[in-house]
Formats: structure tokens, sequence, C-alpha cells
């Protein structure tokens, strides 16, 4: 179970898109946040995904990852150009494949080697139309399969790709937009793989083109007409609807600490990792939050910017472990939060937080100011100065857990 959101500049405070996705995993499944640099490849070179090799592409980009500790793909990322994406488990009519891509090696390879988010979505299509998406998204091996769906964007643009099997559907995003573990694209959406309409006739899903609507006829099992503000998929655009026009990334970062749906989630499913990406138009600013530990309302979002090699992050590469480390910061919070996760929260509780969102608070105001129009930064000099406010975090984060 996981939440993406989006919402474009003509929703936002500022006018830049801000994005955002908790990732919900199992509660003892580390997510780390790692750094892969931009690299050029040779023409015979290939690449190990988590359960299939595809061949490498000629060069790839630095990308910020959010990852499992043991797969190749990732929950979440961003690259270089301002490119993020966040995917979702969905389940549909069609026949779950055994092995393929996982859709978190597809968010990957579309970080890794597009510069827009338009590039990476036809990318992410032509990767799922070649090799097909499958394979156990579970670490315990327990046969957890699914289908996705992503939020595909970029300082400019977003769309929304939906998938079954090898069928996929898009929606261009207009001004806000959210998913959850459904599909959510009604209709015909923007864009879809041709032949889709005939399959569905083919295989009983609708009686002819008129009667085609993608989430409400694949969908497994059957989706509400709408969905109501009590679920998650209603909770997520309500939050982004009613604060349309004052979106920013701090009020992000409180959709995703919302309790009363749970989309910050506390239970055997955890909110396991935590993405905030600020894309302002038009500049080379692009600032990405990460938590790097469970939980994002027990948790601080530290910042990054490209190029991100002297940062700060959870694990020295971003190759696959075969095991959890204690000395991972977030196995360290994890333990130290296991006290403070239950709601309603006691004073000690109360306590952590207040001290959590005033280092938090500090280090968002600190940003905004690095970003202000009356400073006139160049861009090596913004990344040097959110490199000590991501060292900070990271450090203020470990003090607050001793």
């Amino acid at each position: 179970m996981c939440d993406t959101l989006v919402a474009l500049g003509n929703s936002t405070k500022d006018n830049s898109v801000i994005f955002g996705k908790n990732s919900d995993r199992p509660n003892n499944e580390a997510q780390l946040i790692t750094l892969m640099p931009s690299s050029k490849h040779s023409i015979k070179e290939d690449v190990n995904c988590t359960y299939i090799t595809i061949p490498q592409v000629s060069e790839t980009h630095s990308v910020i990852l959010s990852k499992p500790f043991w797969m190749y793909g990732a929950e979440m990322a961003a690259n270089e150009f301002g490119v993020v994406i966040g995917n979702e488990a969905v389940h549909t009519k069609e026949k779950i494949q055994k092995t393929g891509l996982l859709g978190m090696d597809l968010l990957r390879l579309g970080v890794e080697r597009a510069k827009t988010a338009r590039e990476a979505l036809y990318l992410i299509i032509e990767l799922l139309e070649t090799y097909g998406q499958g394979g156990d998204c579970s670490f315990e091996g327990i046969g957890y399969y699914y289908h996705n769906s992503f939020i595909i964007a970029d300082s400019e643009e977003g769309f929304v790709l939906e998938t079954a099997d090898k069928w996929w559907v898009v929606e261009t995003v207009k001004e806000v937009r959210s998913i959850s573990n459904n599909l959510s694209i009604r209709g015909k959406g923007d864009m879809r793989r041709k032949g889709i309409i005939q399959h569905a006739i083919e295989k009983g899903y609708c009686k002819d083109d008129a009667d085609f609507d993608f989430a409400f006829i694949f969908s497994h099992p059957q989706i509400p007409d709408k969905f109501p503000s009590n679920t998650r998929d209603g909770c997520t655009m309500k939050q982004l609807k009613e604060n349309q026009g004052d979106i920013t990334p701090a009020a992000m970062m409180e959709f995703l600490r919302e309790h009363n749906i749970g989309i910050c989630m506390h239970y055997s499913n955890q909110s396991v990792g935590s993405q905030v990406s600020h894309l302002q138009k038009g500049e080379d600013k692009f600032i990405h939050w990460f938590t790097g530990g469970t939980m994002p309302c027990l948790n601080i979002f530290k910042p990054y910017v490209f190029p991100a090699e002297d940062f700060r992050f959870s694990a020295d590469n971003s190759d696959p472990y075969t095991e959890i480390s204690p000395d991972w910061f977030w196995s360290h919070h994890k333990k130290f939060t296991r006290s403070h996760k239950k709601l309603p929260v006691k004073l000690p509780t109360q306590q952590y937080l207040k001290k959590l969102r005033e280092i938090e608070n500090d280090l968002i105001i600190d940003v905004e100011n690095l970003l202000s129009k009356d400073r006139q930064l160049s861009h090596k000099e913004l990344a040097e100065r959110v490199k000590i406010l991501n060292y900070k975090a990271w450090e203020k984060s470990e003090e607050v857990i001793k």
C-alpha cells in the first residue's frame, strides 16, 4: 500500500510542481536512500534488474533512489534533470506474470534513462511492452504479485500511467492528482495502448467502445464509482483539492502525515520511507526531501540537491543487500520509534514530535531562504549550502533517537 500525490504549478503557492509519496511496505523491510551517479556504459553491457537482465543504455543519469534494501528497483526516485516518479501496487483482471520487471525496476530505469517526465513515460511504456512486469514483490518470498500505476512528473508537467499486465492507459495531470492502490483512470484516458479496447471487448470486460472505462472494467476487485473521503484514494485527493493554490513542500509533508484515514501507516504494513520534491519551473533548483526512515510523522525530511555525490545517504551504494544492517539509521530509528507509533500519542511522544517539527521547520525555512530571489546563488553555491543542511538534518535525526 502506498500513496503518491502531485500538484502542478497552477495549484501550488509558488507555481512550482510539488510531488510526494509514502512507500508502505512490511514494517520490517528497510528502505534506503541511495545515490546512483551518472555513468557511461559499453554497448555490450547488461543491467541486472531484480529478476531479469536487460540491455544497458549508453548513458545513465544521476539518481537518488528510495528503495527496498533487497531489490534493484526503487519505490520513488528523482534524477538530476528534475524527473520524479512514484509507483503504486494495483490489482487487475489481467494475468499476473511470475517473472519480468518489477514496477520498482521500471521506475528506476525511467529516472536513470529519461531527461523529462514525458520521455520517462514513453520509456517505461516501451520497457513494459517489451519485457512485461512480474515477479514476487516481497523479500520474504510470500508471493506478493501485482501490477503497477505511476505518477511521473517534472517541473513542467505530470502524467498518471496505469497498467494491467502489458496493457496501459495514460492521463495527463491538469492540476492536482493522487493515486493509491486502485486503478483510477476513468474512461479511455488521454493515451492508451493500441488494441486495448478490442482486448477488453474480447475478454468480456465491456460491450463496445462506448462502454470502455479502464479503471472500472479492469479492476479486481471492483472499485466504487467514486471513492469517498474516508478512503485513502478519496482522502489524498481531498487534501490536494482543499489546499489548491496554497500547496507548499511543507504542506505536502503534512499530507503524507495524515492519520485519520491512515496515509501515514503504522501497522504491519508501514510507511517505511517518504519523499517530497519541490520542482521550480525554469530553474535548475530542484529540492528533494527524503526521510530515510520509517513513518514520516516520526521523522525529519532531509534536503538534497544535485550534484549529490557529497551528500549523506542511508547506505554506501545502490546495489541490493541480502540482509538488513543494524548499523543503518533506518534500523536505529525503527527500534527507537517502536514505543511512539501508537495513536493517540502520549506525553513522551508529543515531546519527541515537537522536537522533530522544530528541527524540520528550521530546515525548511533555511532552504526557502536559499531559494529566495533575493539570494543570487549559483547552482554550485546552492548545492554547497543545502549539503550543509543535509548533514545537519541527519545529525539532528540521530541526536533525537539516542
